[in-house]
């Protein structure tokens, strides 16, 4: 029989809490990036690079299992693979880092944009459906094809925005806003994926979704996410560059030099008659 799912089983508070740990990923990856721009090929941009995609990485893996927490089938008890879940976490940080790279070395370009974008945009879409995957309800997992299609449109374009963002936004109140919308997008993504889901059990199960094992299996598996989430902001905070006086902003060019002027009355005497040249 098919039983009947739902998103919100703890009501706004698991899709409120998913969409601002989204938020926080994408405005500390948009703030990594744009550290790195300016800094050359070494060691510096690659570090702020990399800790951008680990951040952004760890926002879309910890929204969608924050998600759902939410997340439960009537007459099933749902529990999780603890391998697949991990991997789906590095897949995610994976795939994300590839898109980030390619524009943090090789600009928004047209063709390097709609790379980097397909690429990472797909690859959210594998992690969400691999933590799918992990996932155990007792019964069979069914999805509307035409529903996954959309959720993956929606993860590549999602991808596409927020790279362009990351290299064309630096104001900090720019990039609060496109982390805000870029959060909106990642959890439209998850909802509509979500909203393509079907499950069908042979037999209902005692217990239902209340397992408070589940709900500590969560929550063990997003503390490790949340943890990095927590540190690469205090980096961010704390860069030490942008503590002691650097912006991320150009400096402004220096003003023209202003001419000297005569002070008045002339301070010029004439020269005494013994220094004075006369022509013979």
């Amino acid at each position: 029989m098919t039983a009947d799912v739902s998103e919100f089983h703890y009501g706004l508070v698991t899709p409120t809490v998913a969409y601002l740990m989204a938020c926080l990923g994408a405005v500390l990856a948009l703030r990594c990036t744009t550290r790195s721009i300016g800094r050359g090929s070494g060691e510096k941009r690659f570090g702020w690079l990399a800790l951008g995609a680990v951040s952004l990485g760890c926002g879309i893996w910890t929204m969608h299992f924050i998600a759902m927490i939410g997340f439960s089938v009537d007459g099933a008890l749902v529990s999780y693979d603890t391998g697949r879940t991990v991997l789906s976490l590095f897949v995610c940080i994976a795939v994300v880092a590839v898109g980030v790279f390619l524009v943090g070395y090789r600009g928004s370009g047209p063709v390097t944009l709609g790379t980097a974008g397909v690429v990472t945009g797909l690859g959210v879409a594998a992690m969400h459906y691999l933590g799918m995957t992990a996932m155990d309800t007792g019964g069979t997992v069914h999805y509307d094809t035409a529903l996954v299609v959309l959720s993956v449109v929606v993860a590549v374009v999602a991808a596409t925005a927020a790279l362009w963002a990351a290299v064309s936004i630096s104001a900090v109140w720019a990039t609060v806003g496109a982390g805000l919308v870029m959060g909106a997008a990642v959890s439209t993504m998850h909802y509509t994926g979500m909203s393509a889901v079907s499950v069908h059990v042979a037999q209902a199960q005692a217990g239902g979704h209340s397992s408070t094992s589940l709900l500590a299996f969560l929550l063990v598996m997003l503390a490790g996410p949340v943890a990095a989430l927590v540190l690469a902001a205090a980096i961010v905070m704390f860069d030490p560059e942008v503590v002691g006086g650097r912006s991320d902003r150009a400096a402004p060019a220096p003003a023209a030099p202003v001419p000297q002027q005569q002070p008045w009355p002339p301070t010029d005497r004439p020269q005494p008659l013994a220094d004075r040249r006369y022509l013979p």
